[in-house]
């Protein structure tokens, strides 16, 4: 065990089902354009994510009721290598509350040390890794060179369930890089306010690749600096900076920067500039369909967006989880979540997170 998660992933993405579902039901905009809908939910890809679909979807439905979880995993699948298995590269959880009018939204750490469970479908018979691997392992089919990524998220929704204690989600997708740049540039880029000076590992200011160092130390090169302050990012450039964690802090302030992104993206779905453009929302929404892999367990993406329609970004609280490193140096094995976190998973599994919350606001991130 182990190889899998020892290379580093070259890209962090997610954040494109959040937007997207809320963009859906913006102010019922969409949702009075029956031919806009049909098309948008007949081009996302649909899969059996959890291992329990047995037949068809059924009809779908607008009768979500409860407070329900949903994960988004991002993935960074390699074009000069199809048979590569995926990494989770990026993992958020979105819990919304019973009346469906706000969100909290959650990472998990991808170096995360966790125990993962045997997976016979994969002839994977578990062991102790961080938590990019499970996908990885997952979703490798005995007998055949080309992985299947739905079997992997299989494994990561299991692997998390047994973590967090969250016997169900409700709903999930996987999300790749393509797709990101994709939606961001039919949006017309997206508007963010950086906390920090981000100095880019990958990129040159052109947005060219910078050269690797043959050393093995990482890359060469003049970098693409995005200063402290607002910006109007283009596709390539949001995705760059949602991706970058050698920073101080390192993937924990990684995380932060995807949750402030997601945030961004919703505001822009909701700009007149998004909305009232039809060729724009179009163009949009089939980026987005493009681009997922989603499961509703029963729900189409349509149902989700409906029940999801009155949170705005006012009403979306991002949770930083506290964590530290297991082991340091050459004897470094991965992260750890401590206090509170197991907490706060039994908050979300009880749907109190509303008075957890309140009774932690240094949990809560700006």
């Amino acid at each position: 065990m182990g190889k899998a998660s020892r290379r580093l992933p070259r890209w962090a993405v997610l954040c494109t089902i959040f937007g997207t579902l809320l963009l859906l039901g913006s102010g019922g905009t969409l949702l009075a354009s029956e031919v806009l809908l049909s098309r948008y939910e007949g081009s996302v890809k649909t899969a059996d994510l959890f291992g329990d679909q047995t037949g068809p979807t059924p009809e779908p439905k607008t009768d979500i009721k409860g407070p329900f979880n949903i994960l988004l995993v991002g993935i960074d699948p390699r074009l000069d290598n199809p048979n590569e298995p995926p990494r989770s590269d990026s993992i958020i959880i979105m819990h919304v509350p019973d009346a469906h009018d706000r969100a909290y939204l959650f990472s998990i750490p991808r170096d995360l040390l966790v125990d993962i469970p045997p997976f016979p479908k994969a002839d994977f018979r578990g062991g102790r890794d961080k938590i990019n691997a499970a996908m990885a392992y997952g979703s490798r089919v005995p007998g055949k060179e080309v992985p299947d990524p739905a079997r992997g998220f299989e494994l990561l929704a299991n692997t998390i369930s047994r973590y967090t204690g969250i016997k169900r989600f409700d709903a999930g997708a996987i999300v790749n890089f393509q797709g990101f740049r994709k939606i961001v540039d039919a949006m017309g880029g997206v508007t963010m306010t950086l906390d920090m000076d981000i100095r880019s590992e990958h990129l040159k200011p052109d947005g060219s690749g910078r050269n690797g160092n043959p050393n093995g130390d990482g890359y060469v090169g003049p970098q693409k600096v995005y200063k402290k302050g607002t910006h109007h990012l283009k596709g390539w450039e949001a995705l760059d900076i949602v991706r970058q964690r050698k920073t101080v802090g390192g993937d924990y302030v990684r995380q932060r920067h995807q949750q402030q992104f997601l945030k961004a993206m919703v505001n822009q779905a909701f700009s007149k500039d998004v909305v009232t453009n039809p060729i724009k929302l179009d163009n949009v929404l089939r980026a987005a369909g493009q681009s997922l892999v989603f499961n509703g367990r029963g729900h189409s993406v349509i149902d989700y967006a409906i029940t999801l329609r009155n949170i705005r970004s006012s009403t979306i609280t991002m949770v930083k989880l506290p964590g530290e490193g297991v082991g340091t140096g050459r004897n470094y094995r991965g992260e750890q979540l401590v206090a509170p976190s197991k907490d706060f998973f039994a908050a979300v599994r009880n749907d109190t997170v509303d008075t957890f919350m309140g009774s932690h606001p240094e949990l809560i991130s700006k």
